[in-house]
């Protein structure tokens, strides 16, 4: 069950069933699985419990360093980044995201590789920048097509795209 039920086209935010986002916590528990800590920061960073999220995340990124798997090390510094980006904290994000970014790259993870765009595009769309928001959401769309993502994914980037170029329309001087 998915737990984001749109986008704001004004903030590009997700917007949430918390009803739904709240029982799915209440069955996670006090699970400590890496997936489990996983999607416990998603849903605490989509209901507003920042600080929760926030801790949750660090435990995450440390259960996914012992495990040796860099590619889940990697999504759960992502989901970290998220966190921050909420928190207002967007210079830390950002550059959390680049790094996810340039290591997602270097190992061909397609996948994480759109996943970190995607969010450093929401970062940048928060700062003001624009330019660097659209760089980011089309290279994300690009890499979901050749991911094969699904329809959700795809459709979230390239509203993304549409939302900032419109943006970007708004404030160029007409001729």
């Amino acid at each position: 069950m998915s737990f984001i039920i749109g986008y704001d086209p004004i903030t590009l935010r997700e917007k949430v069933d918390l009803l739904a986002a709240g029982a799915r916590l209440t069955e996670l528990g006090n699970l400590r699985s890496l997936a489990a800590l996983n999607e416990k920061v998603a849903l605490l960073r989509l209901v507003g419990r920042l600080d929760e999220a926030w801790e949750i995340a660090n435990e995450a990124l440390r259960q996914s360093r012992f495990t040796g798997n860099r590619e889940q090390a990697v999504a759960s510094r992502i989901r970290r980044a998220q966190v921050l980006q909420f928190q207002g904290k967007l210079e830390e994000a950002a550059s959390e995201l680049t790094h996810c970014i340039l290591d997602s790259e270097v190992h061909e993870w397609t996948r994480l590789a759109a996943y970190a765009r995607q969010h450093r595009g929401k970062v940048y769309f928060d700062q003001g920048n624009l330019d660097g928001a659209l760089a980011d959401f089309t290279a994300a769309v690009f890499l979901r097509e050749k991911d094969d993502a699904d329809a959700d994914e795809l459709d979230s980037s390239l509203l993304a795209v549409a939302v900032v170029e419109s943006h970007i329309a708004a404030r160029s001087p007409q001729v």
